[in-house]
């Protein structure tokens, strides 16, 4: 069974995702028991009792906890898996002398089994049966991919914070239909069935942004004039300064 430590927002969306029960806990909010209530599972009085009872420990709780959280749950773990942001496989395994620990940095889709998932490459001696089969649990709610330790802030600052970009952007085009006189019901289905179906058709054309670009872009039309405001806007500059905030703080 999977113990989740900690019952906040991304906790409960793998739970959803996996829609299995899971054992929980929290630091007095209630949201353990909330959490239970919509898998199954179980609240958990003490994370000590949830560490010995779980297969899998999946650390959701607030990265400043780590040291305080381990000391409570020494020697417990069968197996501990970080959700925790700017926290090392090397710091984990300080933190959890000859537990078997993992990385991995989810985002909230993981919810609808469409997350994107960053799966830190163990970059030391680790149990390969056990790293497939968290590659498999995690698989089941989304893509995971395995990226060099180093970089899994990066690509936390691409697919961690994605959603609340994406949101962001879809707000933007919202606002501009209804300003136009779009109703804020047909504007959002326009704007989030689009984003959609350009993100499958990506997928399908093996992510190449040009060639979709083109074949919707005719020369001197509205799509090319669109793109010329945006490029005057400083999209691309936004998201650069964006990435080096989330990755540099």
């Amino acid at each position: 069974m999977i113990g989740l430590i900690g019952s906040g927002n991304m906790a409960r969306a793998l739970a959803l995702g996996w829609a299995e029960p899971v054992l929980c806990t929290d630091s007095g909010s209630g949201r353990a028991k909330e959490l239970a209530s919509l898998v199954g599972g179980e609240a958990v009085a003490s994370n000590r009792e949830l560490a010995e009872r779980a297969d899998v420990v999946v650390l959701a709780h607030k990265p400043a906890q780590l040291r305080g959280v381990a000391q409570e749950i020494a020697g417990a773990p069968r197996c501990v898996v970080s959700l925790l942001a700017a926290t090392t496989q090397a710091q984990l395994r300080e933190a959890y002398p000859g537990i078997p620990v993992f990385r991995v940095e989810p985002n909230t889709p993981v919810e609808v089994r469409r997350g994107v998932l960053a799966f830190a490459r163990p970059d030391a001696e680790y149990d390969e049966e056990r790293h497939a089969e968290l590659l498999e649990l995690f698989g089941r709610v989304g893509t995971v991919v395995e990226v060099p330790e180093p970089l899994v802030g990066v690509a936390g600052a691409v697919s961690g914070v994605g959603p609340a970009y994406w949101a962001l952007l879809v707000e933007a085009q919202v606002d501009a239909g209804i300003r136009r006189g779009l109703s804020p019901q047909v504007a959002s289905t326009l704007v989030t069935e689009t984003m959609a179906g350009a993100a499958a058709l990506l997928r399908a054309r093996e992510y190449d942004t040009l060639a979709l670009r083109r074949a919707v872009t005719s020369p001197g039309g509205t799509t090319a004039r669109g793109l010329a405001a945006l490029e005057r806007g400083g999209v691309r500059a936004a998201f650069n300064q964006a990435m080096d905030d989330a990755v540099d703080s």
